[in-house]
């Protein structure tokens, strides 16, 4: 039995609070042991006040612990895929972030829903549009949920650039989360000014306005990345 799974187990005997405080400790080990951030832009939201849509390119299951540790004033809230609730490893980090649980690559209106909910109630929200880690290193293409929450709460929008999280905890290529590792890597954090979202014109067609919203967003987004990294948005 591996040391995650051993660790799963024991969770389950101590109460909910022994068991968080155990993970966020062994999460912090884990970021102090093998995370060097380098983190740029924190002066473009210092004096910003919710509720705020914080959104990110997404390259590997780390991302969260990363944003986590920077935004921690913000103490804002994550949408994550409904998968990652199966994997032990990342159990435990999902003990230590706050969590809106999204079926990926679907239309999940009562995720969606709580997450306006949340802005609403002057939440803090972070959303990988992209709804998926990249398998190919550079950014792929967003989701139109972004901006019907966007839309919908009215929140500032603050794009994000991440880059080597990649390295940090590597993607398996089987799939297979449980046999994903940390390794020691530098990540970039870049945090970019409020996202302007364009005016509808008179006649323009709301699905094509959607498209061009959205493009807008990851473009932002792809704008705070290494041209290696902006894939599709380049």
């Amino acid at each position: 039995m591996k040391k995650a799974q051993i660790l799963s187990v024991f969770l389950k005997v101590l109460s909910q609070e022994n068991g968080d405080k155990l993970c966020k400790r062994i999460i912090k080990g884990y970021m102090d042991k093998y995370a060097e951030l380098d983190i740029h832009g924190l002066e473009n939201i210092e004096n910003i006040e919710g509720p705020i849509i914080f959104t990110a390119n997404h390259l590997s299951n780390s991302d969260g612990l990363v944003l986590n540790e920077v935004l921690r004033k913000f103490d804002p809230t994550f949408v994550a895929g409904v998968k990652l609730s199966g994997d032990n490893v990342t159990n435990i980090g999902m003990r230590v972030i706050r969590t809106i649980n999204i079926k990926p690559n679907s239309a999940d209106k009562d995720a969606i829903t709580k997450v306006i909910k949340s802005l609403r109630s002057g939440e803090n929200i972070v959303i990988f549009p992209e709804g998926t880690r990249s398998r190919v290193g550079s950014m792929i293409e967003g989701k139109k949920g972004i901006v019907l929450i966007a839309r919908m709460s009215k929140a500032t929008i603050i794009p994000i650039g991440m880059s080597g999280s990649e390295k940090l905890l590597p993607i398996n290529k089987e799939g297979n989360m449980k046999s994903e590792n940390f390794h020691h890597a530098k990540v970039t954090v870049n945090i970019g000014s409020p996202v302007v979202i364009p005016e509808k014109e008179k006649d323009e067609d709301r699905h094509l306005y959607d498209d061009r919203v959205l493009t807008h967003i990851m473009k932002s987004i792809a704008s705070l990345l290494p041209e290696e990294y902006r894939g599709v948005y380049k």
